[in-house]
């Protein structure tokens, strides 16, 4: 600013005037002060700013497992709708799944004194931001709860949807349903397992282990799995979007392909032939309901934690609705 000042021929508060858009300067200086500017590249400090009023950095930390992925791409943009409204940029990072590489990025944005975070765990244990939460940082926890730690949660109803899916194939006949599942130590996973085999109750099948596989999924390790799973199941759930892909180029060309439904739309699902059945749910509204809860809590919210639950429903398209 002083050097804006020195070019322009004016004092400091006359800068500091013209750069906060306050009345009382003549249009020709405030002129001569944005040419300056423009010749000077000056740019405001606003976390400087912000901090010197007392009103945070501007700022929200958002922790994802990976942003390469569609969900958490969605997630992100409703997250940013969210926080443009109410004057802030949204910093984000990805864990890949990685509980030593969350806490690093959690630590991280506290460091920068970010005003909330939103954070999607990779790991079961979160005491280590205990402190920067009742030092006054909100946190709130999305897609999964957070482990050793009773704080706000934005979740999908993970269970429900997977039983959706199981009682939809029995309904068609299907007594043999595989199951193909992300790792059983993540949360999600887990919960869809969980709601695959309460699913299998309500319809009156059997739920059999030997059809089920989880674990971290490649194309290799599904097509391996469906040449096993295949040769008595006539249908089949995958837990989510990128392992419905994996199991599509594995069942490519084959002419006795099962019954399919997915967990979590994905683009294009509709255009396949047959298009995909798919458990589907708002992600956006995943993102919006956790940004939301945030900017209560940045408002003064101090009722005890919260956890919402955005509900899943089953998308018919063709896949699911083969008959045994």
């Amino acid at each position: 600013m002083s050097d804006v000042a020195r070019l322009a021929g004016v004092s400091i508060k006359t800068v500091s005037r013209v750069v906060n858009a306050e009345s009382g300067v003549h249009p020709a200086t405030a002129e001569r002060v944005l040419s300056a500017i423009d010749q000077l590249g000056f740019r405001r400090n606003l976390s400087a700013r912000n901090l010197r009023r007392g009103t945070g950095t501007g700022t929200l930390g958002l922790v994802l497992e990976d942003l390469a992925n569609p969900f958490y791409s969605v997630l992100t943009r409703a997250v940013e709708e969210v926080a443009r409204t109410h004057g802030k940029q949204v910093l984000t990072g990805s864990s890949d799944e990685d509980p030593a590489r969350e806490r690093e990025l959690v630590l991280e944005f506290c460091a920068r004194r970010v005003d909330g975070l939103i954070v999607v765990p990779a790991g079961h244990q979160h005491g280590y931001i205990a402190h920067e939460i009742n030092a006054g940082t909100p946190v709130v926890f999305v897609d999964r709860p957070p482990g050793n730690l009773d704080a706000d949660a934005v979740l999908i109803d993970n269970s429900g949807g997977t039983a959706l899916a199981a009682q939809h194939l029995a309904e068609h006949g299907h007594r043999e349903i595989a199951f193909l599942g992300d790792a059983p130590e993540i949360h999600t996973a887990a919960e869809r397992l969980r709601g695959f085999r309460e699913g299998c109750a309500r319809a009156g099948v059997p739920f059999e282990s030997d059809l089920v596989l989880m674990g971290p999924h490649t194309d290799e390790s599904v097509a391996e799995a469906l040449r096993t799973t295949l040769r008595r199941a006539t249908a089949l759930v995958t837990g989510n979007n990128r392992i419905t892909i994996h199991a599509l180029r594995a069942l490519a060309g084959r002419p006795d392909r099962p019954a399919l439904v997915g967990f979590d739309d994905f683009e294009l699902a509709d255009l396949l032939d047959p298009p995909i059945t798919v458990v589907t749910h708002e992600t956006s509204a995943l993102g919006r309901s956790a940004a939301e809860l945030l900017f209560s809590r940045l408002d003064g919210d101090r009722s005890p934690p919260r956890r919402i639950v955005v509900p899943t429903q089953l998308l018919a398209r063709g896949s699911g609705e083969v008959a045994r």
